[in-house]
C-alpha cells in the first residue's frame, strides 16, 4: 500500500507557513521544527510523520526540496516548484504562490465534487422513487381495478399498461446513467482518466471546463517559472507537463513550436488561440510593457473564476433536467392510472 499524501488544503498551509517563516528569516530546518512541534498533537497523522521525516533531512544537510521529495507527502507538482524556487533563490515567493495555487485547487475541487454528487444524489432518488411507483403504488391500483367487475370498460386497462411503461422506461434510462456515473469514477481514479476524458470531450460544456482547468494549471505554473527567473521557453516546457489536459497539451507543443522558430511565448500563444483574443491581447500587451508576470497572475485569476462559473453552469442544467425527469415521469404514470377511476366515476355519477 503507497504512502498517504497530503490534501489539496494541507499542501497550502504547509506552503505557507514555510513561506511566512522564511519570510521572518527562520532557516529551514528550524522552520521544519517549529512545524513539527506544532503538529505533535497530530502523532501518526500525514502531516505529522512527513515532517518528522523532512526533519531527520535537513538535519543530514539535504535541503527543503530532497527533505519534501523523501517525506513522500507531497504531490510532484509542489515538488517541482520548490526545486526550481531553490535553483533560483526565489524560494520564498514560490512558497507563498504554491499555497495560494493548492487553496484554489481545494475550491474548484470541492465545485467539481459538488457537481458530480448531487445528480448521483438525484439519481438515487430518482431511482427509488420509480421503484416504490413500481413495486408499491401501481401494483396496489392494479389489484382494486381487477376487483372491479363491469364499472370500466376493458379498454382503460390500457392506461394502467401505458403508467408501467412510463416508469420501466425512465427506471431503464436511470440506472444506465448511474451506471456511467460509476463507471466514470471507478475509471478516473483507477488511472485511466483519459478513457473518461474522451467520453466527456464530446460534451461542450464539460469539454470548456476540462480546458479551463488545463490552461489553469498551466498558466500558475509558468508564473511561477518566469517569477523564479526561468528564461520564458524553459518555463513553457516545465509548466506543459503540469496541464493534465490532452487538448490544452496539443495547443502547447505547437506554441512550443514556434518558439522554437524565434516567437515568444505571448506571440506564440496569440497566434495558436491558446487563450480567448481577450486574454492573448492582455498577454501580448504585459509583454510588451515588461509586465508579464502580473499578467499571467491576473489570467490565471479569471481562468479560476471561470471554471467556477462553468461548473456552476453544468450544476444548473443538469439539477432542472433530472427534477423535470422524475416529475414528468411520475405526474404521467399517476395520472394513466387515475384515468380510469375518472371514468368509473363519470359512470356511477
Amino acid at each position: 500500500m503507497g504512502k498517504q499524501s497530503l490534501d489539496n488544503l494541507g499542501v497550502s498551509a504547509f506552503c505557507e507557513s514555510m513561506a511566512m517563516m522564511l519570510h521572518s528569516s527562520i532557516q529551514v530546518d528550524e522552520a521544519i521544527g517549529l512545524l513539527q512541534q506544532q503538529s505533535g498533537k497530530e502523532k501518526g497523522g500525514v502531516l505529522s510523520e512527513g515532517l518528522r521525516v523532512m526533519k531527520e533531512q535537513v538535519d543530514e544537510g539535504f535541503g527543503l526540496y530532497d527533505a519534501m521529495e523523501k517525506s513522500g507527502i507531497f504531490p510532484s507538482y509542489a515538488l517541482n516548484m520548490v526545486k526550481t524556487g531553490e535553483r533560483s533563490g526565489h524560494l520564498e515567493d514560490i512558497l507563498f504562490r504554491l499555497s495560494r495555487y493548492y487553496a484554489d485547487q481545494k475550491v474548484i475541487s470541492e465545485k467539481l465534487k459538488n457537481a458530480v454528487t448531487y445528480p448521483a444524489a438525484m439519481l438515487v432518488l430518482i431511482v427509488a422513487v420509480l421503484l416504490a411507483m413500481l413495486t408499491l403504488v401501481l401494483p396496489a391500483f392494479t389489484d382494486v381495478y381487477d376487483n372491479l367487475t363491469g364499472s370500466i370498460g376493458a379498454s382503460a386497462y390500457r392506461y394502467i399498461t401505458w403508467a408501467y411503461a412510463f416508469c420501466w422506461i425512465a427506471l431503464a434510462v436511470m440506472v444506465l446513467l448511474s451506471a456511467a456515473l460509476l463507471m466514470g469514477l471507478f475509471l478516473w481514479r483507477s488511472g485511466k482518466r483519459e478513457t473518461v476524458e474522451k467520453v466527456l470531450n464530446r460534451i461542450p460544456l464539460c469539454r470548456s471546463i476540462l480546458e479551463n482547468m488545463g490552461m489553469f494549471r498551466f498558466t500558475s505554473a509558468l508564473t511561477t517559472f518566469i517569477s523564479a527567473g526561468e528564461m520564458q521557453d524553459e518555463a513553457v516546457t516545465s509548466s506543459l507537463p503540469m496541464t493534465d489536459c490532452k487538448a490544452v497539451e496539443e495547443k502547447l507543443h505547437r506554441c512550443v513550436r514556434r518558439m522554437e522558430e524565434g516567437h515568444s511565448i505571448a506571440q506564440a500563444a496569440y497566434d495558436e488561440d491558446l487563450f480567448e483574443p481577450v486574454y492573448g491581447r492582455m498577454l501580448l500587451a504585459g509583454e510588451r510593457s515588461g509586465s508579464m508576470e502580473n499578467v499571467l497572475g491576473r489570467l490565471t485569476d479569471l481562468l479560476e473564476e471561470n471554471i467556477s462559473s462553468l461548473v456552476d453552469r453544468l450544476v444548473g442544467i443538469v439539477d432542472p433536467l433530472l427534477s423535470g425527469v422524475l416529475m414528468v415521469t411520475v405526474g404521467l404514470s399517476l395520472l394513466s392510472v387515475m384515468l380510469p377511476l375518472i371514468g368509473m366515476m363519470n359512470s356511477i355519477g
